[in-house]
């Protein structure tokens, strides 16, 4: 958060000449997320790959990433392309791929990338395979394997496994390794479930490995990842890396699941406080859903946070405060529960910190994000990469 008091004077100039709304990231709040996960993954020895679909901005990969070798995962082809284009390497696109984006991946490929692809269906493995046949080059693909019925993916005992495996390792593509998303851990709201859901991810996605490596197929890389459970982790043993991608950022949702807490989330939406109606108890704020996203994230947790929580620029909460309801560019903040809005708290004019519900969203909302650093007192202004 923007503490405004007490802050160097050109970067509370910067901060005060900027309109809103805009997303406002805290970067030494991010650093500290980063290394806190980099940290825990190593120490248990496996490697971190860590999703770029969340920041989605060049300028903050010197920061995710140790090296240009260093492993990442992107969730378009869009985003492979701009990190292909800085010297990126290592690229994992983690989506179902499709045979129209083959193209792509093979340009990227030619040019000293290694895009590898994900599939779960013998169609799949089939037009990968028969690309690769007629175009004289090789794609490397993962396989999806469902650890939890969250949403894709082949069950580790479903002989389609071993299947697949052989069509791209016979073929003129390659198999690289197995894959897994513990979805369900977004259910999960106590450290005892959290686990829970970590052990069975690492358990089904070993146990596809091991299946594959039964029948003589070699299976190199072992990936499993989600947000919560790589916050989770006891054991790794057998598991080769780690993926999550809304952890630099954080939000609502996980400080819902218990992986971080509200001083955790360094990416708000700051806004105006542009109208008051004292009748029905509201204030009216300049960010409605082109700023903040229409995401309900929380609206299955245990609380429910609206559109977003209300911060004070030195990221104090505005307690029992929350957006309530957002229209195209107008947001609503109410009182909830039994508390109520002190008007002269929030004069019309006055700036608010909106924590998002889902980081991933709300940064998908904006093109540049503003990037403070109240250590080195420094401004920047980050690109987002738009598109897939």
């Amino acid at each position: 958060m923007f503490a405004s008091e007490s802050q160097n004077p050109k970067l509370l100039e910067s901060y005060q000449s900027l309109d809103t709304p805009f997303l406002l990231v805290d970067k030494q709040g991010m650093l500290k997320n980063l290394v806190r996960l980099r940290s825990k993954t190593e120490a248990l020895g496996a490697e971190l790959r860590p999703h770029f679909k969340t920041v989605r901005a060049l300028e903050a990969v010197e920061h995710l990433l140790p090296q240009k070798t260093s492993a990442i995962t992107v969730s378009t082809v869009k985003e492979a392309e701009a990190l292909a284009g800085e010297g990126y390497t290592n690229i994992v696109y983690a989506v179902g791929i499709s045979e129209g984006k083959l193209p792509r991946i093979e340009q990227l490929n030619a040019k000293g990338a290694e895009v590898r692809v994900l599939l779960d269906t013998i169609e799949q493995a089939e037009f990968v395979n028969r690309y690769c046949q007629d175009n004289s080059c090789v794609i490397a693909a993962l396989i999806e394997v469902d650890c939890d019925g969250h949403r894709g993916g082949i069950h580790p005992d479903d002989p389609k496994l071993i299947a697949i495996a052989n069509i791209l390792q016979l073929g003129a593509a390659s198999f690289h390794g197995v894959l897994a998303h513990a979805g369900e851990s977004y259910l999960c709201f106590d450290p005892k479930s959290l686990a829970e859901a970590a052990q069975n991810e690492v358990k089904m996605t070993l146990k596809a490995a091991n299946n594959l490596r039964a029948e003589g197929i070699p299976c190199d890389i072992v990936s499993v990842g989600s947000t919560p459970t790589a916050h989770s982790y006891q054991d790794l043993s057998g598991i080769t890396e780690v993926r999550a991608g809304v952890y630099g950022f954080f939000d609502l949702v996980m400080t819902g699941i218990g992986v971080c807490q509200l001083e955790d989330i360094s990416a708000s939406v700051v806004t105006t406080v542009i109208g008051h109606n004292k009748d029905k108890g509201w204030l009216f704020i300049d960010a409605g859903w082109m700023a903040l996203s229409a995401d309900r994230g929380t609206a299955g947790q245990p609380k429910d946070c609206g559109y977003g929580l209300v911060a004070q620029p030195d990221g104090k909460l505005a307690e029992g405060l929350q957006v309530i309801g957002v229209n195209q560019e107008h947001g609503i903040v109410a009182a909830i529960g039994d508390e109520q809005i002190n008007f002269d708290d929030f004069p019309v004019g006055c700036r608010l910190h909106i924590l998002p519900n889902h980081a991933c969203a709300t940064a998908s909302m904006h093109q540049h994000y503003h990037v403070f650093d109240t250590q080195d007192n420094t401004y920047e202004i980050w690109n987002r990469i738009q598109g897939w």
